[in-house]
């Protein structure tokens, strides 16, 4: 058994161990197999990813078994080690590993952690599962495997309605894609005769300006081909359009959100992109539509972010907006910047969930950022990690010094998007402008939680506390899942959304008010929760600057990728002599985010209040996240609902039930009740009964 046997199938074990461990074992044990194999699987990636920067390992499959074996359809079930797959297990391994341990204090009030942690490495093996396939169906039961895992987590709380319902929305709204891949691998199955993935991309060059027959009009083949496959990368990935179930899975526990919804699940689909690239670079246009929607879904996120008030929301549209980055990245044809900014987003992306559910945790389940202020003194540590993790993703750095971990991989995008020609030129501006608005409301984010007067006085969830503090409080007034979000009305919000306005002074204690406080005191982390801070901020500020050199550098990008993916040299060389203003402009709009973001909520405190009353109806659209919701209930909801009605009351028990089995049940009770009317216990009605009977058969028989 290899290395690599072993970090796919030990989470596989350890899930089940947990899952099946009883109240007898206690909640230590699950806990900690679960994290002991994460850890271990952690370990031994890393030793698989270090060879091949060291130019030292080769790629190759690592037979398991056949799986199926049909007339001529052989499949095995193999794993494939190369070097996009290496950079997949650090990526999934670390940050589940981390994850884990970080939910030693997350989840340490939840009755039902083996459940949770046996569901955790479950979701593990199953994207483990996707990055290693060497064909397109062992690549479909990791992607589909990836799905139920998450539904299993955003639902992890079934008790809470909100959470069943976004659990089902991303179940339903995966479906849509997944029905686009799944054509997709028909459709490629039927034109190379194969589902082996070396194949495919051998042959695919071959299949360039060929047609095929689709629908109602006949197409060029490898496009129609790569945008079904794109379909299915949408719904994974959260692309415009399929985007509507990502901000609600923020209802799942928050390490769930880093795991699964920042740095591997919704990567997926960016993934299966680079792993068949040879592919979509036979089809420019299939090429073009992933790098509108990419830069679409960027511009669209970010914002939509702008007006956020849930932490955890705001990051879920940061993720939205940065994978539309990595599209757009493997669009124009850089594929290596793609996966660079994919790595490095894990670790920043996973910091900001982590140190916002760190803030939760600190305020007492509250999520709501108009609700906190002044933190930065209370929980330091939090503090200086998303503040790590801000730098990171607003690409803060300096020109021919380095900067944090986004400044080299989110500016290698926007640089190979002005090289790749006139067709890149529109991602270029549209990323630049998204990079502005990350900017500000990643330092919105900031300056509300962590700056200006305390505003914790009119949070229900603090009142709670410092209730039960002064013993107060009622017994079941906790959300009994833990660190679920309480979706209970809140007071009235403060009357301006900025960093240095108080509270109103309707409150109860004007002493308390006046501070904002209302007596509270935040408290940092315990240690298994700071220990992934810690180990995620030294990634979000040095991997950006430490690993670039393979991902992106052009001779060596072509050694470390050895041809897993893609890779245009001729396009790096390019992305390294754009302008001057090209290579500057993401820093300028990053230091023009910053100085919008500190006047608006430090400087003039209510600027916020007068710019969202001004343009009413734009904030209005934007917090209302385009509409999508709604327009998607009018066109898809409502109508499905109205059609399982009708089939159900006017189908179902109108039609097949009426005359189906009630109605039999309702013949024989009739006939019952008829036979029940002859039988009057005389004996002398029998007796004439029988004589008439005889008589009839006498009649039949002389007739006859």
């Amino acid at each position: 058994m290899s290395a690599i046997h072993i970090v796919v199938f030990l989470p596989l074990l350890a899930s089940i161990v947990a899952g099946l461990s009883n109240r007898a074992f206690g909640i230590g044990l699950p806990k900690m197999v679960t994290t002991a194999g994460l850890f271990v699987a952690a370990a031994l990636s890393w030793s698989i990813f270090i060879p091949f920067l060291t130019g030292t390992a080769q790629a190759g499959v690592a037979p398991v078994s056949t799986w199926i074996l049909s007339g001529g359809m052989n499949i095995a079930w193999e794993l494939r080690v190369d070097a996009l797959t290496a950079v997949m297990l650090v990526v999934i391994t670390s940050v589940s590993a981390l994850v884990h341990l970080y939910s030693w204090g997350y989840m340490s009030e939840d009755p039902d952690q083996p459940r949770f942690f046996s569901y955790l490495s479950l979701f593990t093996f199953a994207m483990l599962m996707l990055v290693t396939a060497n064909n397109l169906v062992q690549m479909f039961f990791g992607w589909e495997g990836v799905g139920l895992a998450s539904y299993l987590l955003i639902g992890f709380w079934f008790k809470k309605p909100s959470a069943n319902a976004a659990a089902i929305k991303a179940f339903v709204v995966n479906r849509v894609g997944d029905l686009g891949f799944m054509l997709g691998i028909f459709g490629t199955y039927l034109v190379f005769g194969t589902i082996s993935i070396p194949a495919i991309l051998e042959a695919a060059p071959s299949m360039a300006g060929s047609t095929i027959g689709f629908l109602w009009f006949r197409a060029d083949t490898m496009t129609v081909l790569c945008l079904l496959l794109f379909v299915g990368a949408m719904g994974k990935s959260a692309q415009l359009g399929l985007h509507t179930w990502l901000p609600d899975a923020m209802e799942g526990p928050t390490p769930v959100s880093a795991l699964i919804h920042a740095a591997t699940m919704v990567t997926a689909g960016v993934f299966m992109v680079c792993r068949l690239s040879p592919m979509f670079e036979t089809s420019p246009t299939a090429l073009a539509v992933v790098t509108a929607v990419g830069a679409a879904t960027c511009l669209f996120a970010a914002t939509i972010g702008l007006v956020q008030t849930d932490i955890k929301r705001v990051i879920a549209y940061s993720t939205c907006s940065q994978l539309g980055y990595m599209f757009f990245a493997a669009g124009v044809g850089a594929y290596g910047a793609a996966m660079f900014h994919l790595f490095t987003h894990a670790f920043f992306k996973a910091l900001l969930f982590l140190g916002a559910g760190s803030v939760i945790h600190a305020m007492h389940h509250e999520q709501d950022m108009r609700f906190y202020g002044g933190l930065r003194k209370h929980i330091p540590l939090t503090f200086w990690a998303m503040m790590a993790g801000t730098l990171a993703i607003t690409g803060v750095g300096i020109y021919g010094i380095g900067g944090f971990a986004g400044y080299h991989s989110k500016d290698a995008i926007l640089e190979a998007a002005w090289a790749s020609g006139p067709g890149g030129y529109g991602a270029f501006y549209v990323g630049t402008f998204a990079a502005l608005l990350t900017s500000f409301y990643s330092w919105r984010l900031m300056f509300l939680t962590f700056f200006g007067t305390p505003r914790w006085a009119g949070s229900e969830h603090i009142q709670h506390a410092v209730h039960d503090a002064h013993g107060h409080g009622h017994g079941d007034h906790h959300d009994t899942h833990g660190h679920g979000h309480d979706d209970g009305s809140h007071p009235a919000p403060p009357a301006a959304e900025d960093a240095g306005h108080a509270p109103s002074t309707h409150a109860a204690h004007a002493s308390e008010v006046a501070e904002g406080t209302a007596g509270y005191h935040p408290h940092e982390s315990p240690l298994p929760m700071l220990i992934p801070l810690i180990v995620l901020t030294i990634g979000a500020v040095a991997a950006g600057y430490v690993f670039h050199h393979w991902f992106i550098e052009p001779e060596a990008g072509e050694t470390f990728w050895k041809g897993s993916l893609f890779f245009d040299e001729h396009l790096m060389h390019e992305m390294h002599q754009v302008p001057l203003l090209v290579k500057l402009a993401a820093t300028i709009v990053m230091l023009v985010g910053l100085a919008s973001a500190f006047y608006v909520y430090i400087a003039r405190p209510g600027t916020a209040a007068g710019i969202a009353d001004t343009f009413r109806v734009l904030h209005r659209f934007l917090l209302k996240k385009w509409y999508f919701d709604e327009l998607y209930h009018l066109l898809f909801v409502r109508p499905a609902f109205a059609l399982g009605r009708f089939f159900w009351k006017r189908g179902d028990e109108q039609t097949i039930n009426r005359f189906g089995p009630d109605g039999s049940a309702a013949l024989v009770d009739f006939s019952s009740r008829l036979a029940v009317k002859m039988q009057t216990g005389y004996l002398y009605t029998y007796a004439f009964v029988m004589l008439i009977g005889l008589t009839a058969a006498v009649t039949w028989a002389i007739a006859s």
